[in-house]
């Protein structure tokens, strides 16, 4: 006989009794430095392997596998947990691995060291995404490890740094069949409300170089004259901006954005802008970071202010990282880009251009079934209040693996980190509220889809 379905009080009361110890459980999970790079221990990798196991097995989760590809260091976990005959499946996804701590001196306690205080748990990895971790374990438990519908949980060690993972789902679509999906390495725009993401940035690198001399040259003795190769290139990288700082390079979607977003005052101090520093660009704020293009020069080849030369500079590299509109291909983006700067001739000198890696944004199919069970579920979570919708500046590359493999299913992005946890900043942070509202959203999510898109008379 199947379990029957929870009403939203009982949910919401469940959740409540399991948050002690799923913030224990986000303790135990974030003392472990997993960070999956060059130059770091695969020990603690393991560990926190089998840390997320431990929490799936004390759910009752009884199925758990793994995949191990050349080239991964630490094996994604794949866990199933049947849902009733006819039952639609619901993919959830996240990550146990984390990025560095940085300079331990800019923490107000040691990073993997979690703190609770104030309803807060500060540590690296407490909110990207080891909370997600715990939230999917914890609507487990909500429903006694008989969810009413069928769960494919997909945990991964390797999403901060890639890995060959990244594309198992287009060579394995099958392992990733689903109805829905939720992808659970998000949150709401701000603590209170709730928020469905619907857009992540592409992301594309340039690589653009000047070369004028057969060799650099005293400065004292041919300057004026010989072609520096850095003031060539400086030029260059000034013809991407307006003097707002808008960018002007053709063929770069911009739209405006209609969704949540900050307010310029919350934007500042999320970034951390210094007093008196204008933001750049113009027009609203979401097509600044979400809607609309983005160029960072992220390398610049020259030497230190701590030893400087009095050279002219026979060449000069930069690199730049192109963000790209959700619905633009990157590599689309990144020819644009790559267009433009073949067109400069700065002082005369031609440049050299390479477009590299590009991976390709997301853009959310909105309206569907399982998306309004989502914001059923996150509304009644946050007290009744109206979900709205977000864009991230940044990608998550196995969404777009997610989308290519299985583009029949929606996919929801939802989660406990939201927009002050500081995630890949000092100081990360989990609001243990936030992460029991998150455990109830993910509990009705469930209940809710398995009604929208029951297929039991389909299969009858």
């Amino acid at each position: 006989m199947d379990a029957p379905l929870l009403d939203d009080a009982g949910i919401a009361a469940e959740a409540a009794r399991l948050t002690p110890g799923l913030v224990d459980d986000v303790v135990r999970l974030s003392r472990i430095p997993s960070v999956a790079t060059d130059g770091f221990p695969v020990g603690p990798l393991h560990e926190a392997h089998d840390v997320a196991v431990d929490m799936l097995r004390a759910a009752g989760v009884q199925e758990i596998s793994q995949i191990m590809l050349d080239g991964m260091t630490t094996p994604t976990i794949v866990a199933d947990v049947a849902g009733p005959p006819g039952a639609p499946t619901v993919l959830v996804y996240t990550h146990y691995d984390v990025v560095p701590a940085g300079d331990d001196a800019l923490w107000s306690s040691p990073p993997f060291e979690p703190v609770v205080v104030d309803g807060t748990v500060v540590g690296r990895g407490t909110a990207d995404s080891k909370a997600n971790i715990a939230a999917i374990a914890g609507a487990i438990r909500v429903w006694g490890a008989r969810p009413p519908v069928t769960l494919r949980i997909i945990l991964e060690g390797h999403e901060e740094f890639g890995s060959s993972y990244e594309l198992h789902p287009l060579t394995s679509p099958d392992t990733y069949r689903a109805d829905a999906m939720v992808i659970a390495d998000v949150g709401n725009v701000r603590p209170g409300q709730p928020t469905l993401t619907i857009g992540l940035r592409g992301s594309v690198s340039v690589t653009v170089e000047a070369h004028t001399l057969g060799t650099d040259k005293h400065s004292g003795q041919f300057g004026g004259a010989a072609p520096d190769a850095r003031t060539a290139l400086i030029r260059a990288l000034a013809t991407l901006h307006d003097d707002a700082g808008d960018v002007v390079v053709p063929g770069l979607l911009r739209e405006p954005w209609t969704g949540a977003s900050y307010t310029q005052d919350e934007f500042r101090d999320l970034a951390d802008v210094l007093p008196g520093v204008p933001l750049v660009g113009t027009g609203d704020l979401g097509s600044r970071i979400w809607s609309g293009p983005a160029i960072t020069v992220i390398g610049f080849d020259a030497p230190p202010t701590t030893a400087p030369l009095n050279a002219v500079a026979s060449s000069a590299r930069a690199v730049l990282n192109l963000r790209v509109h959700p619905g633009q291909k990157a590599a689309e983006a990144g020819e644009a880009l790559g267009a433009h700067l073949r067109a400069q001739r700065p002082f005369g000198i031609p440049l050299e251009v390479t477009v590299g890696e590009a991976g390709d944004g997301f853009l959310a199919k909105t309206g569907g079934p399982a998306w309004h069970a989502a914001e059923r579920a996150l509304s009644i979570a946050w007290d009744g209040a109206p979900v709205d919708t977000l864009a991230m500046g940044g990608s998550i590359p196995i969404v777009m693996a997610f989308d290519e493999a299985v583009p029949q299913a929606e996919k929801l992005l939802f989660g406990a980190t939201d927009g002050y946890c500081n995630i890949h900043a000092p100081n990360e942070r989990l609001l243990i509220d936030e992460l029991t509202r998150t455990v109830v959203a993910m509990a009705i999510f469930w209940r809710e889809v398995a009604t929208a898109l029951d297929t039991t008379d389909e299969e009858a």
